[in-house]
């Protein structure tokens, strides 16, 4: 897809996620300069990427949080960039606390932990705590059911079909 010329009516980030017919996934993200990352999501990873990417969108547009995966993604990281050996070094210091609360809300997804909004104040779960200490309750209710929107799409995309989603941070305003 390279040379793709931007268009006006572009999303700051298209976010594509294949479901493959051999039950794999793919993650493209197309930036309005015409610029892609992707990365296939084989085996488990087929399985458990795709339902954590979607988990990210929720939080990130629910919370409109400038500065998590998708962000740096739109402000030009590309896949490789999130691991070892980091080439563009570590995660900024500013960035938000989307990967953190994703973490949690896939716990919750695959456990049950957390369902109640109030159980992340709950004084033995410390680290949810911490995490969750900005987020209202109604926020966290946004998510979920932001997520298990997403969620519910993903599992009825026929497979071989693309479920795309449009990231733009410009009407968010300053964080």
């Amino acid at each position: 897809m390279e040379g793709v010329a931007p268009q006006s009516d572009m999303p700051e980030l298209l976010i594509r996620i294949k479901k493959k017919t051999d039950g794999n996934a793919a993650l493209s993200c197309l930036r309005a300069n015409g610029s892609v990352t992707w990365q296939r999501q084989e085996g488990a990873q087929g399985r458990f990427f795709p339902l954590h990417d979607l988990t990210h969108y929720a939080v990130e547009t629910v919370l409109r949080h400038r500065k998590g995966f998708f962000g740096l993604v739109a402000d030009g990281w590309n896949m490789g960039d999130f691991g070892t050996p980091w080439p563009r070094g570590p995660m900024p210091a500013d960035m938000d606390p989307s990967e953190q609360i994703v973490g949690l809300l896939d716990l919750e997804r695959t456990t049950g932990v957390l369902r109640t909004p109030r159980d992340a104040a709950d004084p033995a779960n410390s680290v949810a705590t911490v995490i969750l200490q900005h987020v209202t309750d109604a926020e966290l209710e946004a998510v979920r059911a932001r997520r298990d929107e997403l969620i519910e799409r993903w599992k009825t995309l026929p497979a071989g079909e693309t479920l795309e989603l449009p990231f733009d941070r410009s009407g968010w305003g300053a964080s």
